[in-house]
């Protein structure tokens, strides 16, 4: 099979990623370039007789500078690696500042051919453009494409294969006299503008607008300087509210799944067949109780990624930058760093890569520290699990607990703006996109990619630390009670740190040891020790013969369960006030042995702590690599003690509430 490699260049919000996307299809994957944090999309196509490796590079306006890190690996990598041919995707409704860049990659002399993305909205905006004469113009293929829906996709692809056969390079065809006949960047730039115009009028018509379209409409609304916040508001508390309501009962219907139904027949199973009990026990509780657990929280996930990608892909989530841009000017911020804050919603690692695109050091300095107080995905997991567990409005407390960390972030991130580094203010031009209704088969494929990555840490990190810390909860061998294992001697032994937070038990101290390495093994290493607590009634029960266990039955059951969920649900959708749910009696037994280890005031202590306390190892590692070492371990203990500070505080208030 032959084989091609194809860049996908352009500016920035034109799509590229979309268009991939319906290109690559399942091999759609993202990752870093070799050696750097910046962010690397690709994905294969199968087209004939032909494999066609397609690379996103991050999006650039120009070829000739750069200001940021994803940028300069564009550019060095347009002009330096090895490559078959540039597929210049352009924005066919700003198809004269697209086309600045289609002028510069001709001088790059590859083959090349020009997606003209975005042609749905070009007409309805009453542009019409003449795909001939632009090819006449370029002497290269161009193609009409609609990353939304993929339409075009065959002839992009066809087009591919033709440029590579035939080498067909770039050749303008338009007054070739008016082309870089000045050595001087600024005339450059002026004899090149003229030259733009002159073809975006030769392959360009618009119609008279008679209405205001679709975009401008919403940002009357949006960007608006009061209503625009209320807007925002309201977004992100329906954002939150569809997650946690919506999941919530699937999350439910999991754990009964997971932990009784399969927990349990398993065991029923395997001493059918005459396992020896310590497999059962392995299987029961490193396994079943400690990963099981933790993938019950994954309808959490499922939801939070569809809402903040359905954001991202809309283009509501640059209009939050543009609209928050006033309130970070008192940091000494601009409103552009108000993107890698919202990426640490869904993981503090990629946010703080994506610092990148601010181009002053102080910047990154500031928000890097602001960052990790931005609750994850991870966070989100541990939040969902208490909450439903100790509290009957448990969407309510999750919303605080994000405002509390959004509030300690700009408090963070004004003191070292006025008091460590006296930050001047600093500026920006941001292009906004246009509003778009992104493709259910899209958002689906991007929610996939994120989960994906969740499942490989609970598959991998959180089994692995499940295993390590079962063994050491059975070591030394015959340990008749767990407060004498290596596990239970290491967590007495910090405990005290912990006793002002109301969190004095080793078993919570224990747990939040292997939290370094994934946040989520929390969960997983606590359903461990309480499964384990268990072991001797678990023998003793089978000394009595093995529990009746009918399989349709149990099957029969799960699916009215999964039908009671689905209905809870969906009338949790159409209430626009949180959901108060009731004490959930069938409750699986991890869960209720977990319930007697905390009171309510000690559960909001242990998440206040775990919203502050950065204790990911990978963000600290992150942190090193992109600000230094010494920024690291500063922030690593400066988040701690304010963690263990607040949450102190916080447990001597609620110990006024409940006991």
């Amino acid at each position: 099979m032959k084989k091609i490699t194809a860049l996908l260049i352009g500016c920035p919000n034109v799509g590229k990623t979309s268009l991939l996307n319906h290109l690559a299809g399942s091999t759609f994957r993202v990752g870093n370039f070799p050696g750097v944090t910046v962010e690397k999309r690709e994905g294969k196509a199968f087209y004939g007789d032909y494999e066609i490796h397609l690379i996103d590079l991050p999006g650039i306006y120009t070829t000739q500078f750069y200001t940021s890190e994803d940028e300069r690996i564009a550019v060095e990598f347009l002009k330096s690696r090895e490559y078959d041919l540039v597929i210049n995707v352009v924005e066919t409704p700003k198809l004269e500042r697209d086309l600045h860049l289609t002028l510069e990659l001709t001088k790059l002399q590859k083959p090349m051919v020009v997606a003209l993305n975005m042609m749905d909205e070009a007409k309805n905006l009453g542009f019409m453009i003449d795909l001939l004469r632009l090819r006449e113009i370029f002497n290269i293929p161009v193609v009409g494409t609609n990353g939304r829906t993929g339409e075009g996709k065959e002839k992009l692809l066809e087009a591919i294969i033709e440029v590579n056969e035939r080498g067909i390079s770039p050749q303008l065809n338009i007054h070739p006299s008016q082309l870089f006949t000045s050595e001087d960047s600024k005339n450059y730039e002026l004899d090149s503008l003229s030259l733009v115009q002159g073809i975006a009028r030769e392959v360009l018509r618009k119609k008279i607008a008679t209405k205001k379209n679709l975009t401008s409409l919403f940002d009357t609304l949006f960007l608006h300087p009061y209503f625009g916040l209320l807007f925002l508001f309201l977004i992100f508390y329906f954002l939150f509210k569809f997650v946690f309501d919506l999941s919530s009962p699937l999350v439910d219907f999991l754990d009964g799944f997971i932990n009784d139904f399969l927990g349990k027949g398993l065991g029923i199973f395997l001493a059918y067949l005459g396992a020896p009990d310590f497999l059962v026990e392995f299987l029961r509780s490193a396994v079943i109780g400690g990963v099981g657990t933790v993938l019950t929280l994954t309808p959490v996930l499922i939801f939070m990624f569809f809402f903040l990608t359905l954001l991202e892909a809309s283009g509501y989530l640059p209009r939050v930058a543009f609209l928050m841009d006033r309130f970070t000017h008192r940091l000494g911020l601009h409103g552009h760093s108000v993107i890698p804050l919202l990426l640490g919603f869904g993981c503090n690692v990629p946010a703080i890569m994506a610092l990148r695109v601010l181009s002053d050091p102080k910047d990154k300095l500031i928000v890097m520290a602001m960052i990790p107080f931005m609750s994850c995905s991870a966070r989100l997991v541990i939040f969902a699990f208490f909450a439903s567990l100790f509290f009957a409005n448990p969407f309510l407390v999750i919303f605080s607990l994000y405002l509390l960390g959004l509030f300690l972030s700009v408090l963070t991130g004004l003191f070292l703006s006025k008091k460590v580094y006296h930050k001047d203010l600093s500026h920006f031009v941001m292009d906004l996109p246009p509003y778009r209704l992104p493709s259910l088969k899209f958002l689906l494929k991007m929610v996939w990619v994120h989960l994906k990555r969740f499942l490989v840490r609970a598959g991998t990190i959180i089994f692995v630390v499940s295993v390590v810390l079962w063994f050491l909860l059975n070591l030394p061998w015959g340990v008749k009670n767990l407060e004498d294992s290596y596990a239970g001697r290491v967590g007495k032994v910090i405990a005290p740190v912990f006793d002002p937070l109301g969190l004095s038990d080793w078993r919570v101290a224990t747990s939040m040891i292997p939290a370094l390495l994934a946040r989520e093994a929390i969960i997983s290493n606590l359903a461990v020790i309480v499964e384990e607590e268990e072991k001797e009634k678990l023998f003793s029960e089978k000394e009595k013969g093995s529990p009746e266990f009918l399989l349709v039955e149990e099957l029969k059951k799960q699916g009215e369960n999964l039908g009671e969920a689905g209905k809870k649900a969906f009338f949790s959708l159409i209430n626009p006030w949180p959901s108060f749910w009731e004490e959930d009696e069938e409750i699986s037994s991890a869960k209720q042995k977990i319930r007697k280890i905390f009171t309510p005031a000690q559960a909001v202590s242990f998440l206040v702590f775990v919203l502050i306390n950065t204790s990911c190892l990978a963000t600290i590692v992150t942190m090193a690599k992109e600000g230094g070492r010494k920024i690291a371990f500063l922030f690593f203990f400066y988040s701690f003690g304010l963690g263990w500070v607040l949450a102190s505080l916080t447990y001597q208030i609620a110990k006024l509430f409940w006991s």
